[in-house]
């Protein structure tokens, strides 16, 4: 790591591990406001799940607590960082916090100030507000919120509102000092591969950490080495960042700890045969079948079933599962139950919630 990177050593060191780092929602009551209880439940919930860090403000937050008429970015992630912070820094309880960074430089900057102010450790920046600006306009963006709290750069699928992000830009972006990390969520065998091969040729492979986004394809992206030269060292993905490990986390983090114990070997026939039902599931939860409209919604009717969220609601009204989901997530608890981890929260749920 360098000597100039701003990140606290035991953190980067933490990252660099590989944890499951859930995205957190948004815990809203029936009235369309905050529910500070059921908030801090689900962050206590991720906590003691056997997560290794927690991203507040990305997508699955909603990118709707910015506007105006919500403003509930800064409170979100006060009350995150509160009940992250309670569970102490020691060595086995080391959170890594994310904070979500959206819009264009003057907001990217300012909610990064806020971020850190906060006791945030990295800033997850998305670049869906600077679509079809160039390849250097977006790097020089990057560079610029790195200067207040150290970056992690994201690839989110264009087909939500993402941009497309080539080689060139994943080259050029590498080459940025506190850029400690890539969210790699494009859905895409091909887009993926140009991350991971970029950060190889800019040398820093082992100074950048890989976390998979992608969510239809967790375990076997987790399980993967990527040789891009006969006598070079093998790349790694080392972690995740999810949607999808919003949900059933505490299994999530066992299935981490699983494949980091093969250290490189073959995934079982079992892992695999798992890792294909994981993304059936995601495919009911993210509502694929209709462009994702209903993710974050089906995102909330797992957490609902659970009683960590009373409801499905959202900011805005019209957002829910959509035809024939519920069906689907119907179907997918039931083949699936070894995925989730409804045993756990039953056991917790009261005392979370307190």
């Amino acid at each position: 790591m360098s000597s100039s990177m701003t990140l606290q050593r035991a953190v980067y060191d933490r990252l660099m591990e590989g944890v499951a780092i859930p995205a957190h929602p948004l815990a809203l009551n029936c009235s369309r406001k905050l529910d500070e209880r059921r908030q801090v439940a689900l962050t206590r919930y991720y906590c003691e799940s056997g997560a290794g860090g927690i991203a507040v403000g990305v997508h699955t937050t909603q990118f709707e607590i910015r506007e105006p008429q919500f403003d509930l970015y800064q409170p979100v992630l006060e009350l995150a960082a509160e009940a992250m912070n309670a569970y102490g820094e020691g060595d086995t309880k080391l959170f890594v916090k994310v904070g979500g960074i959206a819009g264009r430089t003057a907001q990217a900057v300012a909610e990064a100030e806020l971020a850190a102010g906060l006791g945030y450790h990295m800033g997850l920046v998305s670049l869906a507000a600077m679509k079809g600006e160039s390849n250097d306009k977006l790097v020089d963006h990057l560079r610029v919120v790195s200067e207040v709290i150290p970056v992690i750069g994201f690839y989110l699928q264009p087909s939500v509102g993402g941009v497309r992000l080539d080689y060139a830009f994943w080259r050029k972006a590498a080459e940025i000092e506190n850029l400690v990390g890539i969210k790699m969520a494009p859905f895409n065998r091909y887009e993926t591969l140009n991350v991971i091969r970029a950060v190889f040729d800019s040398g820093r492979g082992k100074e950048i950490a890989l976390y998979t986004g992608n969510d239809d394809n967790i375990l076997v992206d987790l399980a993967s080495r990527f040789r891009f030269a006969e006598d070079a060292a093998p790349m790694q993905i080392r972690g995740g960042l999810l949607g999808q490990w919003a949900v059933w986390t505490h299994q999530a983090a066992k299935d981490l700890e699983s494949i980091k114990a093969l250290k490189g070997e073959t995934l079982s026939g079992a892992l695999l045969t798992r890792a294909h039902q994981l993304t059936d599931a995601n495919a009911a939860i993210f509502d694929v079948a209709n462009g994702f409209a209903g993710c974050i919604p089906g995102i909330h009717e797992i957490l609902r079933r659970q009683g960590l969220l009373e409801g499905r609601w959202t900011l805005n009204p019209e957002e829910d599962l959509s035809p024939g989901q519920m069906e689907e997530i119907d179907r997918i608890c039931k083949s699936y139950p070894g995925l989730n981890d409804d045993y756990f929260v039953k056991e917790n749920l009261d005392r979370w919630l307190c």
